[in-house]
């Protein structure tokens, strides 16, 4: 039996720009979650914690995978940590993965608008 490779896309191939840690965080609804939170406001450690129902650890451990995947930045004041939302890697991520799709959606719906029109005609 002979198996049969698929090459990947360049975009695809390896993951150079971290792009598999910024799925992983956001995998997870209670990151998406802090990620709406900061999108409002930067807020504190303390002040997310306030916002769920799990343990300050669970918070940190989330905040983590943010910033691994680099969509939450820390800034230090004194003892307390100030969470901001990093928009750049989702802004990347609609670049590569969404606005492509939108384009070929729209192509295609145009494409049936006309098959539609062409067929009413006939009739």
């Amino acid at each position: 039996m002979t198996r049969r490779t698929i090459a990947p896309e360049d975009d695809a191939a390896p993951d150079k720009d971290g792009e598999d840690l910024i799925w992983r965080a956001l995998n997870d609804p209670s990151r998406r979650r802090m990620l709406d939170l900061l999108r409002q406001r930067s807020m504190t450690t303390g002040e997310l914690c306030q916002c769920f129902a799990f343990s300050r650890f669970a918070v940190m451990k989330h905040l983590k995978a943010l910033e691994k995947g680099n969509l939450v930045f820390v800034e230090r004041r004194g003892r307390e940590r100030v969470n901001h939302l990093n928009p750049v890697p989702i802004q990347a991520i609609h670049r590569r993965w969404i606005k492509p799709f939108e384009r070929l959606s729209a192509s295609h719906l145009l494409r049936l608008k006309a098959t539609i029109e062409e067929r009413k005609g006939r009739v």
